[in-house]
């Protein structure tokens, strides 16, 4: 298989369980939301698989579409089929990040009943704090659906990942917590009094570079496009992956040599990737990863072969990885989403 051609994130299957709770409760068919998604209903028994941001996001959309509500129903007032959409509009003629954040927390809370959030700015650090009146906590899935989507706008606003600096979470810590450290950021808790994001309050006063025209191309892949970790199609990052997508992993370049090839010293190619909140390293094993679940899931060829078109010089090196990566061996893996070790 094409490296090109395989999807361009990843995302644990935890989540896709999460996101059909509300579907399990009302008694519908999950199954057939999966499949139409392009999602196996069979990796649900596999808890280390994953599925690809694109495939998650078309169950986002499906899920919308059967309940009408944009928010899985976990609020008390659904965000109906939509209100995404209309939030973009409310926002993209702010002239500031800060001000487009205002105007999406008070849309919002005009659509949703349970949660509102505040901006609060301290000293260097700018906080979504996001409050909900209920005894009882909502599972983090809600709480993380609400700052993904604040995170992923702002990103997108501002044309960068905005870096997470804390991430706090007002319910107990789930058996999946390290997806939120992957999503926002390693600094995480949880039962906390208030659930919320914090980033480094300069980006507020960052300009708001998109309008009308390019609105309509996010709200085409959205929310595919900030649900694994915000990617900018024009930044620095995008650029490189697409490079690598190109090529087999044997041939990528070791990172003086990329620097040549984007005419920059290693130095300045290196802070440009910190600017970003990003690294060479994590983007070859991202891709790897993802390039890795793609072949073990959709084709036949042998791990041993998938080992060597990875660039890993012995197999026993793939298995190190798979492992760190997923937490299955590559043959688990592939017995677990039916296919077959060969």
């Amino acid at each position: 298989m094409d490296p090109k051609n395989t999807e361009k994130g990843t995302i644990s299957i935890s989540f896709v369980e999460e996101a059909l709770v509300c579907i399990r409760d009302r008694g519908l068919d999950a199954d057939r939301l999966l499949r139409q998604a392009g999602i196996s209903p069979e990796l649900l028994g596999s808890p280390q698989a994953r599925v690809s941001s694109t495939h998650y996001g078309q169950l986002w959309h499906g899920i919308a579409q059967m309940l009408d509500d944009e928010f899985f129903g976990m609020d008390s007032h659904r965000m109906k089929a939509g209100s995404f959409t209309l939030l973009c509009h409310s926002l993209i003629h702010s002239d500031t990040l800060e001000r487009a954040l205002r105007r999406a927390m008070r849309f919002l809370r005009v659509v949703l009943d349970d949660m509102a959030g505040e901006l609060h700015c301290d000293g260097g650090v700018a906080r979504i704090v996001l409050k909900d009146e209920q005894i009882e906590p909502k599972r983090a899935f809600a709480y993380g659906t609400y700052l993904l989507m604040l995170h992923g706008l702002a990103c997108w606003l501002v044309g960068r990942r905005i870096p997470v600096l804390r991430a706090d979470f007002r319910c107990p810590e789930p058996a999946f917590s390290g997806e939120w450290r992957i999503l926002f950021s390693q600094e995480i808790g949880f039962d906390q009094p208030y659930s919320g994001i914090s980033f480094p309050i300069d980006y507020l006063a960052m300009p708001n570079i998109q309008n009308e025209r390019t609105m309509k191309e996010f709200l085409r892949s959205a929310p595919a496009n900030f649900l694994v970790k915000y990617k900018n199609s024009t930044s620095l990052s995008a650029k490189i992956r697409r490079r690598l997508r190109e090529m087999p992993p044997s041939a990528w370049p070791d990172f003086a040599t990329l620097a040549q090839q984007f005419h920059a010293s290693a130095a300045t190619l290196r802070r440009r990737l910190d600017d970003e909140g990003q690294s060479y390293r994590s983007i070859l094993d991202d891709l790897r990863r993802d390039l890795a679940i793609t072949l073990l899931s959709d084709t036949q060829q042998g791990i041993t072969e998938i080992a060597e078109a990875l660039g890993f010089a012995e197999p026993s090196a793939f298995h190190r990885a798979f492992k760190k990566w997923t937490g299955a061996r590559p043959g688990e893996y592939r017995c677990a989403v039916g296919g077959r070790q060969i």
